[in-house]
């Protein structure tokens, strides 16, 4: 079957499936993408058997077709050829040759027949809808705060969960946590999911920041599933018990204040310079009016900021990972940010003036 189709085209709609494709897996064909033709439309395919990625392009090829193909490869190709370079794509023979102008590449395909695909899971299911745009915003104020790979494998996930009227989204790595959540149209029983990292990270690459178009999600069992546009994202979810939030969220610390977010931001930034490499520690010495942020490393040398701040409560002096304090602040849009203590061994509570939905919490350390 002969194929022609515009390379912009193809180029995007490539780079959302592949992202998912590992470069090196014991079944070799799990480097390739499913590519079908059925209905003037091109189905791209891909999965890790933990996770798969579908969407649809619309065209007026004639005909049907379903092979398997390189992902990577035919990406490195795409993108390297001139932009609105005319693609021809010619299967036969277990063989694909791609020409564009005077460019010609003969590419191996494995059998569509043997292609692992994923399945939506039957059986009861919550369902919802949420717009593109407020869903990256909900994944994107929490996602940093997810373990990357600790023991304790429910902590490298999400949490999703689903209570009444509203749906909840929390990432904790045991050192530090980020809440927020936002109000749905349909009340539901309560019900979660631990969306893993790896999940997380091609859904916000995937979503539209800018696009109210719904998203709609489906929690099943032992998957979830989010559809948009022409794409589809099946997960695993992870078999764990989520920590409870609702406890580490701390209520009435009263020792607070208000700072310009960008002001502290840069002055942590600084002040991080000077931190020690493997602890990454600062001290936060708050007084009346004042802020002092201390850092020093195993040299000797100590960087201090200072800043001033409306604050009039008893004396503080506490320390903290400077990395989880400079995260949250690049992940805030507010120019308000608000601390707030109980004393120098209690967690810290940041939240911001704009969203009182979201809650960040850091634990502090000693020093």
């Amino acid at each position: 079957m002969q194929i022609k189709i515009n390379r912009d085209v193809l180029l995007k709609p490539l780079n959302n499936v592949t992202g998912i494709v590992e470069r090196r897996h014991t079944l070799p064909i799990l480097s390739n993408l499913l590519l079908q033709i059925r209905q003037q439309q091109i189905h791209l395919t891909a999965t890790d058997l933990e996770m798969q990625i579908s969407l649809k392009i619309d065209t007026d090829i004639q005909g049907e077709l379903s092979t398997t193909i390189s992902a990577k490869k035919l990406l490195d190709i795409c993108r390297s050829l001139p932009e609105n370079a005319a693609i021809e794509l010619v299967n036969q023979d277990n063989r694909i040759t791609l020409k564009a102008g005077k460019s010609r590449f003969n590419l191996q395909t494995l059998p569509a027949a043997d292609y692992p695909l994923m399945t939506k899971a039957n059986g009861d299911n919550q369902r919802f809808s949420i717009s593109q745009a407020e869903l990256k915003r909900l994944l994107k104020q929490v996602e940093f705060a997810m373990a990357q790979q600790d023991i304790r494998y429910y902590l490298n996930g999400l949490l999703l969960e689903l209570n009444g009227t509203q749906l909840h989204v929390v990432g904790t790595d045991g050192h530090r946590l980020s809440y927020t959540r936002t109000d749905l149209d349909v009340t539901f029983e309560k019900n979660e999911v631990i969306i893993p990292r790896k999940t997380v990270l091609e859904l916000t690459k995937l979503l539209d920041d800018q696009s109210d178009a719904p998203v709609v999600v489906d929690f099943l069992n032992g998957q979830v599933s989010f559809e948009f546009c022409n794409i589809q994202l099946i997960s695993k979810v992870i078999d764990g018990k989520f920590p409870d939030y609702n406890r580490v969220i701390p209520t009435g610390h009263q020792n607070s204040f208000l700072v310009n977010r960008q002001q502290i931001l840069s002055s942590l930034q600084r002040a991080s310079i000077l931190s020690n490499e493997k602890y990454r520690s600062i001290r936060m010495v708050i007084s009346q009016g004042q802020l002092k942020l201390i850092s020093n490393n195993t040299e000797q040398e100590e960087a201090e900021e200072e800043l001033d701040i409306d604050y009039n409560n008893m004396p503080l002096d506490i320390g903290f990972n400077v990395t989880y304090l400079i995260d949250v602040l690049n992940n805030l849009n507010d120019e308000q940010i608000q601390f707030a203590f109980a004393d120098a061994n209690s967690s810290c509570l940041i939240t911001a003036n704009s969203d009182p939905q979201y809650k960040y919490v850091v634990m502090p350390m000693r020093i």
